[in-house]
């Protein structure tokens, strides 16, 4: 009871924890989106009166049981798969999350100090959060795992300005907005400015949402006049138990034999794709596995995408990739690409000298080599750009296809370490942006789901079910759509962080020239 009337007796607590459950419920498995709109106005009311260090450690919690609720399934792969206590689980978790929070932390401290320069908060908010969460995806080996335009991964109206400024514009947008419901509830003293912020606000978002209706139906009368291939992804639902186990991969390759003659029973010839590490040994080793699946492209007249490790033999020892290759029609080997961003502690072990433990993550494989780049894959005269696994998260991936031509982005996966966590759902958020940046369909095959067709307009059109053995079967368009997000990257980021300076350089100087003013009065 004491703590309760404690709790009420500091309103900043109660909001700052509001605003955490908001954030989290922003995010699937089982949230909605809607939610980001409003999520940070508790937390905006939470640093009243506070100072710059009170505020970085009330972000700081807000960040931490925010990041505890996105990233708890990190806990469940270590111990699960890594074999690992549960403390050492829940201790790496915590780790990651006490990490990220420190952007929460650097946000709320610069709005607290920004305000003290006399920039009001529906500058520095959005300005400031933009940059932060750029650094975040892209600082030592970068984590833009559900940044907060995310969220909005199923209000296709709303992302359609992604391929303008990336995800980041979507980011941008929410805060803003919630630094004007902020002050509309706060301001009430300053009505002629609440007025303006509120005009402004439903001037930006009425234009984002004419920009997302207009752009949308440009991009599917494009896509309507674009060439088309029949694509089927097999989803083999191969348990991550027996997956590496030499006694199951004749099991493994009956699965994906099957389920391929299934999808094209009587379909026309396009594209069978089978999910990341699809085929659990060395494709390159030519052997009866190995001709069963060169086999299989000639039986069904099919171009054929998988997932496989690789190795290449060197003066120091083989070295080993996680691969993807693809077969002609013909049964030839015509590309390979080998995955470029890995992931540490899950594909390689930076500092395995005292960490050895943390390899079990990699039983049956060992440590993967990083490849050579993003170079596309052509089939039939297409270019198609290959992301494999945690690869479908990164902006700068599917930008790198792009901008060498890719017409298609296939996204190749095993989700299966996530189990049934909300992780499988929050990565396939993620992807879809991948399609709206480049305007370009994205075919998803994951070995225990999520599988899905998105159009490029980041419609998601078929979706699997996660755990089930299926066939998912669409008609995809080989669009050339061009976008400025593809050619110039993240210049909005750019812009952002020079608005943000400026801001800050001519409100100091303004606070300058009154000071002085005041003094020779």
């Amino acid at each position: 009871m004491k703590f309760l009337n404690e709790l009420l007796s500091r309103p900043s607590i109660p909001a700052a924890l509001l605003s955490s459950l908001l954030l989290l419920l922003s995010f699937p498995k089982f949230g909605n989106g809607l939610l980001a709109w409003i999520a940070l106005v508790p937390f905006f009311y939470s640093l009243r009166g506070k100072t710059v260090a009170q505020g970085a450690k009330t972000g700081f919690s807000v960040g931490m049981i925010f990041y505890v609720g996105l990233i708890y399934w990190i806990a469940y792969v270590i111990v699960v798969y890594g074999n690992l206590p549960y403390f050492v689980g829940i201790a790496l978790m915590l780790l990651l999350s006490a990490y990220l929070s420190l952007y929460f932390a650097l946000f709320a401290a610069g709005v607290i100090y920004l305000k003290s320069r006399d920039i009001p908060l529906i500058l520095s908010a959005p300005l400031l959060w933009v940059v932060l969460e750029f650094v975040k995806s892209n600082l030592l080996v970068g984590f833009p795992w559900e940044n907060l335009g995310h969220s909005q991964y199923l209000h296709s109206r709303l992302i359609q300005i992604a391929d303008l400024t990336g995800g980041y514009g979507i980011s941008f947008l929410i805060v803003l907005i919630n630094a004007i419901v902020y002050d509309l509830l706060t301001l009430r003293r300053e009505r002629k400015k609440v007025l303006i912020e509120v005009g402004m606000g439903v001037v930006l978002m009425a234009s984002v949402c004419l920009y997302g209706i207009l752009r949308e139906r440009q991009v599917h009368e494009a896509v309507t006049m674009s060439p088309a291939t029949q694509v089927s992804l097999i989803q083999g639902n191969v348990d991550q138990s027996v997956k590496w186990s030499p006694l199951y991969q004749k099991e493994t390759m009956e699965i994906y034999h099957a389920l391929s003659l299934a999808a094209k029973n009587g379909s026309a010839p396009g594209m069978l794709v089978w999910p990341e590490t699809a085929v659990p040994f060395y494709f390159q080793d030519v052997d009866d596995m190995h001709l069963r699946i060169v086999s299989l492209a000639l039986q069904t007249g099919s171009w054929l995408l998988f997932g496989s490790p690789s190795y290449a033999d060197g003066e120091a020892g083989p070295t080993f990739s996680n691969s993807a290759f693809l077969l002609s029609p013909e049964g030839e080997t015509v590309a390979r690409y080998d995955k470029v961003h890995l992931v540490p502690y899950g594909e390689y072990v930076p500092l395995r000298r005292f960490f050895p433990f943390i390899k079990k993550l990699t039983a049956g494989i060992g440590d993967f080599k990083s490849g050579e780049g993003f170079f596309p894959m052509e089939a039939g005269g297409r270019k198609i750009g290959v992301l494999i696994c945690y690869e479908g998260i990164l902006a700068e991936a599917g930008r790198a296809y792009k901008r060498q031509g890719a017409e298609l982005l296939v996204n190749i996966t095993n989700d299966a370490w996530f189990g049934k966590t909300s992780a499988p759902y929050q990565h396939l958020s993620m992807t879809v942006f991948r399609a709206v940046e480049n305007r370009l369909f994205l075919a998803r095959a994951a070995n225990t789901g999520i599988s899905a067709i998105i159009d490029p307009a980041g419609n998601i059109l078929k979706q699997s079910g996660i755990f089930e053995r299926t066939i998912l079967q669409d008609e995809i368009k080989f669009a050339k759509i061009p976008t400025l997000y593809s050619r110039c990257g993240d210049l909005f980021v750019y812009i952002c962080l020079f608005l943000l300076v400026s801001i800050y350089f001519i409100s100091e100087k303004r606070r300058k020239k009154c000071s002085k003013v005041c003094q020779q009065t």
